[in-house]
């Protein structure tokens, strides 16, 4: 699997967010997106993920524009966990499951798949609007393989989580390569950055490759605005 996004643009009013990004990305990888608050990270994986529209560019998958494809083909191919998780808080934790995941299917996942992996069946009859963010950080991304894509956009998937919980999601984004799949990420932790096959820097709408080299004073002087 070849990954290659070019060109993405957007603008909100006359100002634009962002002004040709390109990434590319191969499978079995991880691609860290850095940037400072307001870069326009979270606008970006909106538009990959399909929940925003952009002005311009493509995101090709094996030569196939993802960007171009319909809710339900997208949804085979692209998992998504935005910053705030998508779950509905009058349910418990196995009914939110239930949307997602057929029964057989379901209880595949929980013998011995995702679910499992993630100890998403130590809690399945908490309601959600009791949970941990960290609770509800590992279900929303169960959620969001359910349908076993072949890319996985996190943004900020261990933001204000304990260091059990980060393990575990760090655990899932190596089981997830190992499968084949893409991971994209974007983080505020430098911890994180070891998961990360590939770098890139998001600053004033667009992107650069960026060659970590463990130089944490280096990196933030690549982050701050010019």
């Amino acid at each position: 699997m070849k990954i290659e996004i070019r060109g993405i643009v957007k603008k909100f009013s006359k100002m634009n967010i962002l002004n040709g990004v390109d990434i590319d990305a191969f499978e079995g990888t991880c691609v860290g997106v850095l940037g400072i608050n307001g870069s326009g990270k979270s606008t970006l994986f909106n538009i990959l993920a399909g929940v925003s529209l952009c002005d311009a560019g493509s995101f090709f998958c094996d030569g196939r524009d993802l960007l171009k494809c319909g809710t339900k083909d997208k949804k085979n191919i692209i998992g998504y966990v935005p910053q705030s998780p998508p779950l509905i808080e009058e349910l418990s934790c196995i009914d939110n499951l239930k949307l997602w995941y057929s029964f057989g299917q379901l209880k595949r996942e929980l013998e011995n798949g995702v679910i499992k992996k993630l100890g998403v069946d130590e809690f399945l009859k908490t309601p959600v609007k009791k949970m941990s963010g960290g609770m509800k950080k590992r279900l929303a991304i169960c959620c969001a393989v359910a349908n076993n894509p072949r890319i996985l956009i996190m943004d900020e998937p261990t933001a204000a989580l304990d260091i059990l919980c980060k393990k575990a999601v760090a655990d899932y984004i190596e089981y997830f390569k190992s499968s084949g799949g893409v991971v994209f990420v974007s983080t505020h932790d430098y911890t994180e950055l070891g998961m990360c096959d590939k770098i890139y820097i998001l600053k004033n709408g667009s992107t650069k490759l960026y060659d970590f080299d463990g130089n944490i004073d280096k990196l933030i002087g690549c982050l701050k605005d010019d």
